[in-house]
Parts: structure tokens; sequence; C-alpha cells
């Protein structure tokens, strides 16, 4: 499925930030409000999140990210994005087991959100053993000055 290139999961660098950028640009996970900034990334990384980025070997090109930020409860999947250019090829799969991975290594669930819409999406993640939670719906206020002293 990927031509015979090969592929290799690590840990995000620094460096990688202009890279996760724009995989996360192209793919429209990221947009102004949401605050997915370079400093963002770290100050997760410091409060035991991780940010995984999958990498072709040969070019050392970012191709993929799967970032985890840790509550003392549970992990949240956040941006699990392919580099447009790389989907249907069947990288998202080593991407996610090895998100898993550290999810079960920790002892903590794993939880994430997508859009509704976004069948091809769900069915990828039930059958790596997501299950809906309930009826809820995802709120948020991104905008502090929105809050009412």
């Amino acid at each position: 499925m990927n031509n015979g290139r090969d592929f290799v999961v690590r840990d995000y660098w620094a460096a990688d930030y202009p890279y996760v950028a724009d995989i996360w640009e192209r793919t429209g996970i990221s947009t102004p409000g949401r605050g997915d900034t370079a400093e963002v990334i770290e100050n997760t990384l410091r409060r035991n999140g991780r940010l995984l980025v999958l990498v072709e070997k040969a070019s050392d090109t970012v191709v993929g990210t799967s970032w985890l930020t840790n509550d003392g409860r549970r992990l949240y999947l956040h941006h699990f994005a392919i580099d447009p250019r790389f989907q249907g090829a069947g990288l998202s799969k080593p991407l996610l087991r090895e998100s898993q991975k550290i999810a079960k290594a920790i002892g903590l669930q794993i939880k994430l959100e997508v859009h509704r819409g976004n069948k091809r999406a769900i069915h990828f993640y039930e059958k790596a053993g997501f299950k809906p939670l309930g009826d809820y719906d995802i709120m948020i206020i991104r905008d502090l000055s929105e809050i009412k002293d």
C-alpha cells in the first residue's frame, strides 16, 4: 500500500512544527481559533502529553500526526491526521496503534472527538475498538473574553 516506502512513528521534535502545522492546515484540523501553536504543543508535552509523528524514512518527511494530551484521568487523541498526499495507503493504522499502545502502557482510557459527518474516520476508529460515548455533544468556549465576570 505504501509503494515500498518505509515509515516510522516517533515522538515530535520542535523542528517538526512547520511540517506538522502544514498537515493540520491542509487537512482542516487546525483553524486560527484553535491555537495550535508550537508553544501550546510544548506545554502539553511538559504535562505528560505526547505528539507522535509518522515519518517517511528516506526523505525524513513528516506525513502524519497523533497528539495525545493527558489530564491525569484519560488521554485525549487530537489532531490525528495523515498528509492528504499519503492518505489511503494504510498509514493511519500504525500511527493509531502506537497511540493506543501509549494509553495501554500508562493505564489511561483514550478518548477522541470525530465529526459526525466523517463516516470514513468513524468507521476507522470503530474498527480500532473505539465506541461512541453515549449521546454527548461537545461544547467549548474558545474566546475567554466571552466569560462573564
